[in-house]
């Protein structure tokens, strides 16, 4: 799912909140020591416990993808954190909308896929837009619950934007929900986290909220 433009919405007059100047931050993925040569023995291992043969043409290298897919969907890809002066003032909301959720649920380890929308009400700078789905991306690259994954996008824009509010809602699919157990297919799950004015403030949640509904009113 590709991410829509972002929504920007010009100074209504009100005063911008101050707040500490940011520099650039150099985001890097944590390093854990990937070993691909064991993953996969572990991979083959696991498989044929399983009763899967690997003595075919067709499976003899589904060990080493397999450790491959699962180092990929655990290693977020490192970014600067580009954010901008707010020359411009702006004081209403930002929102990206439909952020592709990729994850892995911690509890099966298999795969989580959905949306996020991000906004924010910006302070003294504002953010680069490609870096709302970068942040994403940080904290759902892991063995991770969808719960866990909305507040620390939410709580890590806040500490280091800085910004008068923050709103993460995330909607994603858990195929440890519809491919086993309860077997429920198409079933999503809903969960947000909200900061400062967004928080606090009725009318601010309430318009964060309303344009996320036009979206999926728009977006069936």
């Amino acid at each position: 799912m590709s991410a829509e433009p972002v929504v920007a919405h010009p100074l209504n007059g009100a005063d911008i909140a101050q707040a500490p100047p940011r520099t650039a931050l150099h985001v890097v993925k944590p390093q854990t020591g990937t070993d691909l040569a064991a993953a996969e023995q572990a991979a083959a291992a696991f498989l044929v416990a399983l009763g899967v043969d690997l003595d075919t043409e067709s499976l003899a290298a589904t060990p080493a993808r397999m450790a491959r897919a699962y180092a990929e969907m655990c290693s977020p890809r490192p970014f600067d954190l580009t954010t901008f002066p707010n020359d411009a003032k702006y004081d209403e909301l930002i929102i990206a909308r439909s952020l592709p959720v990729q994850s892995v649920c911690e509890h099966h380890l298999l795969p989580f896929v959905g949306v996020a929308h991000v906004g924010y009400l910006p302070g003294e700078r504002i953010l680069g837009l490609s870096k709302l789905a970068r942040v994403v991306e940080l904290f759902a690259r892991r063995p991770q619950v969808q719960e866990r994954l909305t507040q620390q996008v939410a709580d890590w824009l806040q500490d280091q934007l800085a910004p008068r509010g923050v709103g993460v809602v995330v909607e994603a699919e858990h195929l440890c929900m519809t491919v086993r157990g309860v077997q429920a297919p198409g079933a999503t799950t809903v969960t947000s986290a909200l900061h400062g004015q967004l928080r606090s403030d009725a009318a601010s949640r309430a318009e964060f909220f309303t344009l996320i509904a036009t979206h999926d009113k728009a977006h069936p």
